[in-house]
């Protein structure tokens, strides 16, 4: 009997966490299917798993659709075995300032919320009958800075991801009569070129004493799409190090 091939839909896929993950996938063989802002990186164009990537604005509605459109073509009514939301936006001032409550423009905390909740939800929704196909698995990348205040990430962006937590419990009820497990990594410091050397104050709050790498969220977000983890939805896996614990 023939194995069938697994495919996984991953956004954000062009640089850190996400495109970690997608060489994970594509190192175990998968099917690749991604979305971004910005074009497949020139060394990744050579990775035969990594098929088909679509270039879009996930917090524009119209982006949004096109894409889940697009994507849908291209799986030709065949099972989607992982969709894994990654894209997100952490707004800042041009000087690193801390975007609160007070400082933070309120047009700015849609625009967050549109990419980093209300997109995921669309994509699930979007990708629910190819997920159903294949027995799927949604995972969600959250982050430590929705369950506690962080001193450089903003607070559109933490209560953003707060949301995301939440909404990975509401899918993973929902989509359960699906056979579809919802779950969530929440990562803590995270060696990315989105982190400064402001962040080197933070490694005496982690039990590990270091940063994690983006090959280490990855690895969780693939063993979460496994047969291991049959058993296992609406739960958050936290990838910090121990930094939650405090």
């Amino acid at each position: 009997m023939t194995s069938v091939r697994k495919t996984v839909i991953l956004t954000g896929a062009s640089r850190g966490i996400g495109h970690a993950t997608v060489k994970r996938f594509s190192l175990e063989g998968w099917r690749i299917i991604t979305c971004s802002r910005e074009t497949v990186p020139e060394e990744c164009k050579r990775d035969p798993n990594w098929t088909h990537h679509i270039s879009a604005d996930l917090g524009d509605s119209e982006d949004l659709d096109q894409f889940i459109a697009e994507a849908n073509v291209l799986l030709d009514g065949g099972p989607l075995h992982a969709l894994v939301n990654n894209a997100a936006v952490s707004p800042k001032t041009p000087f690193k300032e801390r975007l609160g409550c007070l400082n933070g423009d309120v047009a700015a905390w849609r625009d967050v919320f549109e990419l980093n909740l209300f997109a995921p939800l669309g994509l699930a929704r979007g990708f629910a009958t190819a997920l159903h196909r294949g027995k799927g698995v949604i995972v969600n990348i959250t982050s430590i800075a929705g369950h506690a205040i962080h001193p450089f990430a903003g607070s559109a962006y933490s209560t953003s991801k707060a949301a995301l937590s939440a909404l990975t419990r509401e899918l993973a009820v929902e989509f359960a009569s699906l056979g579809v497990r919802v779950n969530a990594v929440a990562p803590g410091e995270i060696e990315t070129g989105m982190i400064g050397p402001e962040y080197e104050a933070l490694i005496p709050r982690i039990p590990m004493h270091r940063m994690g790498k983006p090959e280490e969220v990855a690895a969780a977000v693939f063993q979460l799409c496994g047969a291991d983890f049959g058993y296992v939805t609406g739960t958050e896996i936290f990838v910090t190090g121990g930094q939650h614990l405090y």
